[in-house]
């Protein structure tokens, strides 16, 4: 302030008030019409209104509605007993009960007892493309992020279980041989594993392939549609358009013995990326089981989001690689957007207003608790190699 107090001093001025109507240049410049306020669409569903309606005729929720709201009326005798033991994990906001099943998890939605909406739930849960028909333990840890409601693992093993297009299209699973693991990298997208898959109907563009790119320690995968024909030099461009722009060169990819990964691939990835610097690769024999396990569920998501129009694969594959990311993975128990990001991205599901919760606080709380559990790491079935960029 004393710096601008001495410039000022300089200048002989009279610092004149003027009303805004007054003002006309500065509205010629600062208040023209078409700079006037963005337009905001905000997305919301029916869905929470819906469960708001049906808390007056779930009997079973009416005396916590009516001592949530009740304030300093309220009267334990209300109250169940098993209701008191459980009353401080429950929440009332914006007309909506929250469930904290921990305390420093994020409180869930909690569902009446109305079959419509368990139903609607499950089905926008597991049938959407943007769900991929995941099974019965990722379509559960799926729907218990943002609901609650009692026995809904068996609601939830019903569901998948029955669902006619999963019956259809998914194979049989089966046991496979363990086979020796990759060692686990230390950060997000340090090592990556990359692998074809082929023998797709022929999409309007000719693409019967995909490129399949795999973070080996979050999970995380980005999908490419391909020609037959795709060379190395078409699978460089799309490894830096798909995946360096937005996660950077990994030290380590794990390839399979695919004759499109040769040295015209390395050429033309360090071309593209511009280097000066004099790279070469290292080759190390190692399993990339992990690519082949992606491969298998991608095919089996691809059939049931796919299944009335076989050939509008390749339009559907970013709803399937959404799918993919946004499932729980059983090696790490988090999703791959959440390891990556911190936080779940927002799915019609799961849009509503209401209480904010902490996404840090669910993370740290998981992290104390299963940080010292072993979890498997990659386990596959065939042999590759790995690229190391020295």
């Amino acid at each position: 302030m004393a710096r601008w107090l001495s410039f000022f001093a300089e200048y002989n001025f009279r610092v004149e008030y003027k009303p805004g109507k007054l003002n006309v240049l500065a509205d010629a410049l600062s208040r023209r019409p078409d700079y006037g306020p963005a337009h905001i669409t905000r997305v919301t569903t029916d869905l929470y209104d819906r469960i708001r309606m049906a808390y007056r005729n779930d009997e079973s929720l009416a005396s916590l509605v009516r001592f949530l709201t009740a304030g300093k009326k309220a009267k334990s005798e209300w109250l169940s007993p098993r209701q008191r033991s459980r009353l401080h994990q429950y929440e009332w906001q914006d007309g909506l009960f929250y469930y904290r099943v921990e305390p420093h998890e994020p409180p869930r939605v909690v569902v009446p007892n109305d079959e419509d909406l368990k139903f609607n739930i499950l089905q926008e849960a597991h049938d959407a493309p943007s769900s991929g028909h995941m099974g019965r333990e990722k379509t559960f840890l799926s729907v218990s992020q943002a609901f609650w409601w009692t026995h809904m693992y068996k609601w939830v093993a019903r569901y998948v279980k029955t669902c006619e297009t999963c019956q259809r299209v998914k194979p049989a699973g089966h046991a496979s041989a363990p086979l020796q693991s990759l060692p686990v990298p230390t950060d997000c997208w340090k090592s990556m594993s990359l692998a074809f898959v082929f023998g797709l109907p022929a999409d309007d563009h000719g693409n019967t392939g995909i490129l399949v790119f795999v973070c080996r320690l979050s999970k995380m995968v980005h999908l490419a549609p391909v020609p037959d024909t795709v060379t190395g030099e078409q699978a460089a461009t799309l490894f830096v358009n798909g995946v360096f722009r937005h996660h950077g060169l990994p030290e380590t990819f794990v390839l399979n013995r695919d004759p499109r990964f040769t040295a015209a691939f390395w050429q033309t990835l360090f071309q593209l990326l511009g280097t000066r610097l004099h790279m070469s690769t290292a080759d190390h024999p190692q399993t990339d089981g992990q690519t082949e396990r992606v491969n298998r569920v991608l095919e089996d998501t691809l059939r049931s989001v796919c299944a009335a129009a076989p050939c509008t694969w390749s339009e559907r594959l970013p709803v399937v690689e959404f799918a993919l990311n946004n499932a729980v993975h059983a090696s790490t128990g988090f999703t791959t957007f959440y390891l990556n990001g911190m936080r779940h991205p927002r799915v019609p599901l799961t849009l509503r207003g209401g209480t904010e919760s902490s996404i840090l606080s669910g993370f740290l709380y998981r992290h104390q608790v299963e940080c010292d559990q072993p979890s498997p790491c990659c386990y596959g079935d065939s042999t590759g190699q790995t690229k190391e960029v020295l």
